[in-house]
């Protein structure tokens, strides 16, 4: 018991705890509007190494140096379209944590619903044949007994019965 109140109390701290940033003391910007333009591009851009993290959690080099240069365009007066625009001409689509929406990623973005509503109808059109193929049958031989069925049921009834002794 105490090691499932302790395993709930590190878990409680590590959910309640901020996250970390990777932004070390000497990247941030002196003006508080461009560093937020300059955090809110970095969470939207990958770790070339670490490839599953935003440069704003990356700790690795390359990440730190994205950084650098994403405040440095902004520092120069980019837009944050035109430092996007020139991470992605300089490093290709994949720098991008979401994808654009553009033809050669059309089938990753219409994939997942276009599965999803496949799957439904897959399902629905299961539970329909099987509700139709549950009902009655429709051989109309099959719904009566034969008088040698019947016998055998009748006998087999009068062998289960209790005895009326009384």
């Amino acid at each position: 018991m105490r090691k499932l109140l302790a395993s709930i109390a590190v878990v409680a701290l590590v959910a309640g705890c901020p996250a970390a940033y990777a932004v070390q003391p000497d990247e941030i910007m002196a003006d508080p509007a461009k560093e937020a333009r300059a955090r809110d591009l970095s969470r939207e851009l990958r770790c070339m190494v670490c490839q599953n993290q935003s440069i704003d959690d990356s700790d690795a080099p390359l990440a730190r140096d994205l950084r650098l240069l994403v405040r440095e365009r902004i520092a120069t007066g980019d837009s944050d379209s035109q430092v996007i625009d020139f991470l992605v001409a300089r490093y290709g689509e994949f720098v991008l944590l979401k994808p654009r929406f553009t033809p050669h990623t059309l089938l990753l973005w219409l994939l997942p619903p276009l599965a999803l509503i496949g799957g439904g109808l897959a399902l629905w059109f299961y539970s329909r044949r099987r509700s139709n193929n549950s009902g009655s049958p429709t051989d109309p031989s099959l719904l009566h007994l034969t008088e040698e069925e019947e016998a055998r049921l009748d006998r087999l009834l009068a062998a289960d019965a209790p005895d009326k002794q009384a």
